[in-house]
């Protein structure tokens, strides 16, 4: 397992639909439980429930969590600081997130090319 808030050493997010809990707290280093708890805590964290009421996170969710998870344990944002951060116009700059999103596309274009090549 990763050093909580490392974001910069976590894996790509793979090419998928949906991901369940477990794949998203491996990607994201995070406890499945501090995935539900910051469910509650960020409205704009909503996974797709299913059968059983199963979670199945989208792409956008898991930059979402990595974009939490930067804002508290890098930046020293309280829960209330960092929903706050979220919903202002900040959230819509935010440097960790589109570095993030530059970096799933390189790896996803790499991906690309690989299958192109054979």
């Amino acid at each position: 397992m990763l050093e909580a808030g490392n974001n910069d050493e976590l894996s790509p997010i793979p090419a998928k639909r949906y991901f369940t809990i477990g794949e998203v707290s491996e990607l994201c280093d995070v406890k499945p439980h501090v995935l539900r708890y910051w469910e509650q805590e960020f409205g704009q964290l909503k996974p797709v429930k299913r059968r059983g009421n199963r979670r199945y996170y989208r792409h956008h969710d898991v930059l979402l969590v990595r974009q939490i998870k930067s804002l508290l344990y890098q930046e020293g944002y309280t829960i209330s600081g960092a929903r706050h951060r979220l919903g202002g116009d900040e959230a819509r700059e935010d440097q960790s997130q589109s570095h993030q999103i530059i970096r799933q596309l390189r790896t996803e274009l790499e991906e690309l090319l690989t299958i192109l090549n054979h």
